[in-house]
């Protein structure tokens, strides 16, 4: 019998470890991810800053760039404006140029989206924070086919891109897992 009680709490010794381990994450994810074929073209358009953190929008669209060329799509890249992120909400302003351009670019799909928290938590501990939301749109119809939204934490030695990596992997799981 003692032996099945430290079973027991060895393996929720675990699990609160690995949850522990893991970082605090929320993700909203549609379950409706369009099926994307390796020879999709997907254009990625601006992501919008809403932090205070000057290119947090610009550090998230290469990431997702990276991730989802990994995933073997066929990924076009918005030509930015250098400038263009720098302050709050500095990608909003160009979204219909951007539509316009993934239009002509060929691209059945254009992934855009808004960062709201890319920092370290102030405090004794400086935990780094990660928050952003992701949709695909259909661009022949306009229309939003799929969406994503998470936020991410993760411990005083990590860092901010390393939990913006790792919260953008998740959210865009469902686009390439298939």
């Amino acid at each position: 019998m003692k032996n099945l009680g430290l079973s027991k709490l060895c393996r929720w010794g675990c699990v609160a470890l690995l949850t522990v381990l893991a970082g605090c994450s929320t993700l909203d994810v549609s379950s409706n991810a369009p099926m994307l074929a390796k020879a999709d073209q997907l254009a990625v358009l601006p992501i919008a800053n809403y932090t205070e953190t000057p290119d947090a929008g610009q550090r998230a669209q290469s990431i997702a760039q990276s991730i989802l060329h990994q995933k073997g799509l066929v990924v076009q890249q918005y030509p930015n404006d250098d400038a263009a992120d720098s302050l709050i909400g500095g990608a909003d302003h160009n979204q219909a140029q951007a539509l316009d351009w993934a239009r002509k670019s060929g691209a059945q799909y254009a992934l855009g989206g808004s960062v709201q928290e890319w920092r370290y938590k102030v405090g004794v501990d400086g935990e780094p924070v990660a928050g952003l939301t992701f949709n695909l749109i259909d661009l022949k119809s306009g229309a939003v086919v799929w969406s994503a939204t998470g936020s991410r934490s993760g411990w005083s030695r990590s860092s901010v891109a390393g939990v913006g990596q790792t919260l953008i992997r998740q959210l865009l799981s469902p686009l390439t897992s298939r």
